[in-house]
């Protein structure tokens, strides 16, 4: 017997339409899930939005204010996909209502915001699943595993990109993303998040760092209606872009590895150029997400001229299995959230966390408020650790 659970998504932009999508099809890609995930209701404050998506997706109940989700008892899990500055209210809220959350990163503006919701979270006895979706590529996962397995010796030092053109041109509207209030920090929360995840994800926690920001586009045009992802703006009143759009940063593990760390969303001529380069005293392992299906994998004993293996991840690695037959044969990038939503609904139906949790993005969040406060003193600075 499955049985049925009632979710919602709060804010339905393009992630919001990813969550809904994943539900759709998680168990088609896991028939032996032991929840059958209903869409019960969406909210939406943009007018008319909230119920194009009802029409669209099947939701029973569409709506403008979230707090309507929160005091509905049909709904038992929710996405929450609003922009950043509501994160912390939002997901507060839903945890004190006994309800689950998969919510996106980052979680809020700041640290505190995300010690807010995992301290909601654990004290509500709900599950809480993170948006770090570039750990679920069953290539990362082989990655981790084989650097677990000390097939590339000790590793020695890593570097971690994150480049893209989203924010490059000029005419970008001046949406929340651009200002501190309602969107935090920049690039840091956008892009360096995913990459100060996968670096502990791969190689464990950072024990200190240093790092540089920089605003290379300081002004944009304030949009005159609702915008959607990334809208241009051409002929608005222009207004200052007050977070970062690069940032830098050496990292120091506890391990004794070293690392980089770059991250910018401004980088013309890149479209999601992300991934790393993890080096060992024996081998080294690489991934491109513009190749998610591949490692390049060194490794032997060799050490000098010792060639680069291409390593296509098939149904042994990862969740790769669940999506596709045999090595070689793609995922995509809405796999991954499919595979979050399949971890999360498990979690929920054991009562024990499986993917990114609350705690996961805690610690993400010291680290990125450490290269803040790294940027402003110029000086190596210790990530918080979590009470």
């Amino acid at each position: 017997m499955v049985d049925a659970l009632g979710v919602a998504v709060v804010g339905f932009g393009w992630m919001g339409r990813v969550h809904t999508q994943a539900y759709a099809r998680v168990r088609h890609h896991y028939p032996r899930l032991a929840l059958r995930p209903e869409l019960v209701a969406v909210a939406e404050e943009v007018p008319g939005r909230a119920e194009e998506a009802a029409d669209r997706f099947g939701f029973a109940t569409a709506t403008r204010d979230w707090r309507e989700v929160a005091a509905d008892p049909r709904v038992q899990a929710v996405s929450i996909t609003a922009p950043n500055f509501l994160h912390r209210e939002i997901a507060v809220a839903m945890a004190r209502a006994g309800k689950h959350i998969w919510i996106e990163k980052p979680v809020g503006l700041s640290l505190d915001d995300a010690r807010a919701v995992a301290r909601a979270v654990a004290e509500a006895g709900v599950q809480g699943t993170v948006g770090f979706n570039y750990r679920n590529a069953p290539a990362v996962e082989a990655a981790r595993d084989l650097i677990a397995a000390g097939e590339i010796g000790t590793v020695t030092h890593v570097r971690v990109r994150l480049f893209s053109d989203y924010a490059a041109h000029p005419e970008s509207a001046l949406t929340w993303r651009y200002e501190r209030e309602r969107g935090g920090s920049g690039v840091l929360g956008d892009l360096a998040s995913h990459g100060a995840d996968l670096a502990r994800f791969l190689l464990g926690d950072i024990a200190s760092l240093t790092a540089d920001t920089a605003i290379f586009l300081p002004e944009r045009a304030r949009p005159t209606g609702a915008t959607a992802g990334h809208s241009r703006a051409a002929g608005g009143t222009p207004g200052p872009v007050e977070n970062e759009d690069y940032v830098s940063c050496l990292l120091r593990f506890a391990s004794g590895a070293r690392g980089v760390l770059e991250a910018c969303r401004v980088s013309v001529g890149e479209q999601n150029n992300y991934g790393f380069e993890v080096h060992g005293t024996t081998g080294a392992v690489f991934w491109d997400f513009r190749r998610m299906n591949e490692l390049g994998v060194s490794r032997g004993t060799g050490y000098q001229d010792q060639p680069v293996s291409t390593v296509y991840v098939g149904p042994g690695h990862g969740e790769f299995g669940a999506f596709q037959p045999g090595a070689a044969n793609a995922m995509g990038y809405d796999d991954l959230k499919v595979v979050e939503a399949y971890r999360f609904l498990r979690s929920v139906a054991e009562g024990v966390p499986h993917g990114a949790t609350l705690p996961d993005a805690v610690r993400g969040a010291a680290v990125l408020d450490a290269m803040a406060r790294s940027a402003l003193s110029g000086a190596w600075v210790t990530p918080e650790v979590p009470a």
